[in-house]
């Protein structure tokens, strides 16, 4: 493990004593939140990111170790491993460098080469090769190696196979690749078309029917775009490589010193074109996608962290409403801890016997919130609550909040849901989800299989288990980044605490409710399966309000209790008197209880928490609101001003609910009145922001939106409002259409559950 610490301290710009560090700890079993908040005098004050990334590389170096004691063991077999090559597969530094050094030596299928070495011709290309022999000369040996037997019927068969064999040994030579591919790689393109007979439809994908952009610059979510046009079969791509300039280096490299140049330049071609060529664009288009899943992968953590994150409006009582038109608005009132108290079903198309059993619940349970689902019939929906809510006396009147369902029904119909709601129908589970969502989105949310939330590009086309292991490690940073509430928390909520996992979060919640409450964090240990390892890396994120010991409803490990107890002490205060009192905190000097056990990092930590204990990092719950006169895409004006809710965050910019069931895209380029590279530098998932319109497609029902205060926009200059089809188009920005049409279109249109 400590052998690669130089190296990824290198790579990653950190010191070598942080990434032996970190290795260490994590190969003792420590989890990566514990050693991020509790560990940071070992690693230098490393972050989860960071952490992360020690731990990939890692891995990454590993696993290229594995492969190559294999390569070193393959080529020792064949008898053919020199001093030579030993040590440049020693020194080989990446995968792909490698495979270039193992590809002579790979066990093959019979190939022209092969079939030409057969028929005795190896010594009239090694002639070839070296390029000392004359073209006169070779025909003169090459009628001599003539053998009708051994299939050579002629001379220039002879010299075919011949070049054959050059033209395979060149084509497996480490540098001519390598020249290759970093040429392809600077100056190719990824081209596309439209596939044979798909070239007058109308797609998702029209933008790629004629499309080429730089391998070097192309982003990820076109790279995607691509490879899903591809497989849908509306697509054909290649890597355009600059042939000619390939050609010419491969012409200074091998046919430039020889004295049979016409010979060499046909090998040259030859090996490019059939060899060379196919196998580097595999390795590019290999390559881009590795890239671009990473990228996308990237994107879908973030979402998911800002999604998880989202504000809580905490114990209140609520409705929940799953709405519809056919079926009806199912409904379900929830206690301030999330228990369910009732249910009911409203129908949009009987207003008054509707709004008559909003009110009724209301009344009956002391509702606080209204959480109304944002999928079919939401606005309906939300304006036929508020409508029933002006009948309550206002200092009893709840908030209504529209409401993110994304992933709703899949909790519903989920082994999870059955045990915890094994009387309900489906969509009453979605009314329960959907309340006690907004209480707490993060509790409920882990109760969903992190993928079918949706919040990212091109999921389904991303390798699912890095996808998985990225997702599941954006719910277990977000979870101890807030604590959780150990007599209250689900097992689904627990099972992501560091240390702890799906069994013993099991067993905690079974301890809870045959034996009562936790009284303190030390009867965990009390659980089993909870030992002196798993009781430490989780401790420090459970948290208990009511606890025995005042620190329990902390951050704070217990580990370091009593070094709590001793900063009371020296203030001249019980522990209980300490805690909040940002006087008395003030006046403790951290230095003085730095030793060889704790570092002044961690002792900042403990006085900050010891100001605002268990204070919740998330941000204050604030309703969002949509306007009451914008239910429909059809009512949205080019122009108009809007407050929405970031719903997706992607490469080419963010989606926006502003309240019409298809979310629209704020380009990129939209995001700021300054150049923006990254769209989550600009927002985050589940973020409040204010957007004007400059683009609506009915027929196709896309919406373009921006966030720059820019004068020359199509809405500084109030076009006209949106028409439908066959009605002509609405004006918009000549600078922003194409932008924002791409974008629309490499997500595919996305549109909310409806």
């Amino acid at each position: 493990m400590q052998q690669y610490a130089q190296l990824i301290a290198v790579e990653l710009a950190l010191q070598p004593s942080q990434v032996r560090a970190t290795l260490d700890l994590l190969g003792d079993g420590n989890t990566i939140p514990f050693v991020a908040r509790y560990r940071k005098e070992a690693t230098g004050e490393l972050d989860e990111v960071q952490i992360r990334d020690i731990r990939d590389r890692f891995e990454y170096l590993s696993e290229l170790d594995d492969r190559r004691a294999t390569v070193l063991a393959s080529i020792e077999d064949q008898g053919r491993l020199t001093p030579e090559l030993k040590a440049r597969i020693e020194a080989a530094s990446t995968k792909a460098e490698l495979e270039d050094l193992y590809r002579p030596f790979k066990p093959k299928r019979r190939t022209r080469a092969t079939m030409a070495i057969e028929r005795g011709l190896d010594t009239l290309a090694e002639l070839l090769f070296a390029g000392a022999t004359s073209e006169a000369e070779l025909r003169r040996l090459a009628e001599g190696a003539v053998d009708p037997d051994r299939g050579v019927d002629s001379a220039e068969d002879a010299l075919g196979g011949a070049r054959d064999i050059v033209a395979e040994r060149i084509a497996e030579d480490v540098e001519t690749r390598a020249f290759v591919r970093d040429l392809t790689r600077r100056k190719g393109s990824l081209e596309s078309k439209a596939a044979r007979g798909k070239e007058g439809e109308t797609t998702k994908f029209s933008d790629y029917y004629a499309f080429s952009e730089p391998i070097r610059s192309i982003p990820s979510h076109r790279v995607l775009a691509v490879r899903r046009g591809e497989a849908d079969g509306v697509l054909t791509a290649r890597v355009a490589a600059p042939e000619d300039e390939i050609l010419g280096g491969l012409h200074t490299r091998y046919v430039a010193q020889s004295r049979a140049p016409e010979q060499m330049e046909q090998v040259i071609a030859d090996s490019y074109r059939r060899l060379i060529a196919p196998s580097v664009e595999v390795e590019l288009r290999m390559e881009l996608k590795n890239q671009a899943d990473e990228e996308a992968i990237q994107i879908f953590g973030q979402n998911l962290e800002g999604l998880l994150l989202a504000p809580p409006a905490g114990g209140r009582t609520t409705l929940g409403i799953d709405p519809g038109f056919r079926t009806g608005c199912k409904l379900a009132v929830v206690s301030r801890t999330g228990a369910l108290l009732d249910t009911g079903i409203l129908y949009l198309h009987h207003e008054e016997r509707a709004r008559a059993e909003v009110i009724r619940l209301v009344q009956r349970h002391g509702v606080e919130l209204v959480a109304v689902g944002n999928g079919t019939a939401s606005r309906e929906t939300d304006r036929l609550v508020r409508d029933a809510l002006k009948e309550v006396p206002t200092d009893r009147r709840p908030i209504a909040a529209l409401v993110n369902e994304a992933g709703a029904s899949v909790y519903s119909a989920s082994d999870l849901a059955r045990a915890e709601l094994p009387d309900l129908d489906l969509t009453v589970r979605s009314a329960v989800s959907i309340a006690r969502r907004i209480q707490d989105p993060l509790a409920e949310l882990v109760k969903i299989d992190p993928k079918a939330i949706g919040v990212g590009q091109y999921q389904h086309d991303v390798p699912q288990p890095k996808l998985k292991r990225r997702l599941d490690e954006a719910v277990e940073s977000c979870v101890n980044r807030v604590g959780v509430e150990v007599n209250t928390a689900s097992p689904a909520l627990l099972s992501y605490v560091a240390g702890i996992g799906p069994t013993v979060a099991q067993r905690i919640v079974e301890h809870r409710d045959s034996t009562g409450s936790f009284r303190s964090r030390r009867e965990v240990l009390g659980v089993s399966g909870v030992g002196a390892k798993t009781f430490e890396q989780s401790a420090g994120f459970l948290r208990i309000i009511d606890g025995s010991h005042p620190l329990d409803r902390s951050a704070v490990h217990p580990e370091r209790y009593r070094l709590v107890e001793r900063m009371a002490n020296d203030r001249g205060l019980d522990l209980p008197e300490l805690i909040g009192n940002d006087a008395a905190i003030s006046g403790i000097e951290p230095s003085r209880y730095v030793d060889d056990d704790v570092g002044l990092p961690t002792l900042l930590d403990i006085l900050d928490e010891l100001r605002k204990p268990g204070r919740d990092p998330r941000e204050a719950f604030e309703a969002p609101e949509f306007r009451e006169d914008v239910n429909e895409i059809g009512d949205l004006e080019v122009g108009m001003s809007l407050q929405g809710t970031v719903t997706n965050v992607v490469a080419f910019g963010a989606f926006v609910d502003v309240g019409v069931h298809q979310d629209g895209l704020v380009h990129v380029s939209q995001l700021a009145d300054r150049f923006v590279k990254d769209s989550s530098d600009v927002v985050s998932v589940g973020d409040r922001v204010t957007v004007r319109v400059v683009s609506v497609d009915l027929e196709r029902r896309r919406i373009g939106l921006t966030m720059r205060s820019d004068s020359d926009d199509s809405a500084r200059r109030g076009a006209g409002k949106a028409v439908g089809k066959g009605k002509g188009s609405t004006k918009t920005s000549p600078s922003q259409t194409p932008r924002i049409e791409e974008g629309l279109a490499a997500n595919g249109m996305r549109i909310r559950r409806g």
